[in-house]
């Protein structure tokens, strides 16, 4: 812990980038991953089609082209400030894992039987009352486990941005080695705070659970 105790500003530093890329990419995966996965299973077709397509093609590019078409094309097609990184970071980490999330809902719609829409539909309900009303409350329950599964994906995910000068977890192994400190130390120490922050997530899930349990 001899490092943590003398650097402890690079330290911070590392952990606080990593935190701002996963709580701030999060909200903007839950937020657009609710809003593709309503269009995936919307009544119109149009919506189906642009949702199919944003999930299809995003989830099968890899992370880091899809940051380094936010870190590189984006500042071209639109002005963005320069230094504006761990902006870009952070719209490309919530891009990407929105096509998961979306996925993980939709999933978890289809495990509602059909017949409880359809009879709301019956009476009067347009599509996103029986969605908030009927749908979606009983989904949450059987998506909580993979949701979390998607957002400790996410944890680690935000290392990629290290190779784009952010700054987080993933690249204080550089900035110790610069310091003369041992690397194999770094990385056990970075280690151990994964999975740390993992362990909170679990914690979470299994909180969760147990509120939704009470409710049924």
């Amino acid at each position: 812990m001899n490092q943590v105790f003398d650097h402890p500003d690079l330290w911070r530093e590392a952990l606080v980038g990593t935190l701002v890329l996963f709580f701030a990419g999060g909200a903007i995966a839950l937020v657009l991953g609710f809003v593709v996965g309503a269009m995936r299973v919307s009544p119109i077709p149009v919506a189906r089609a642009v949702g199919a397509v944003y999930v299809n093609w995003i989830r099968n590019t890899p992370l880091t082209l899809v940051l380094f078409f936010f870190a590189f094309a984006v500042p071209l097609l639109v002005r963005v400030p320069r230094g504006s990184y761990l902006v870009l970071a952070i719209i490309g980490l919530g891009v990407y894992t929105a096509t998961y999330v979306a996925e993980t809902l939709r999933s978890g719609i289809n495990t509602v039987p059909v017949g409880q829409a359809e009879a709301a539909r019956a009476l009067g309900m347009s599509f996103g009352q029986v969605m908030g009303y009927v749908v979606l409350p009983q989904a949450a329950r059987s998506v909580i486990p993979p949701m979390m599964s998607v957002f400790i994906a996410l944890l680690k995910n935000t290392t990629v941005a290290s190779g784009f000068s952010v700054v987080n977890l993933g690249n204080i192994r550089a900035n110790m080695s610069e310091q003369g400190e041992n690397q194999m130390v770094t990385i056990l120490l970075v280690m151990v705070a994964f999975v740390a922050l993992v362990l909170l997530l679990a914690w979470l899930q299994r909180r969760l659970e147990a509120k939704w349990r009470v409710a049924r």
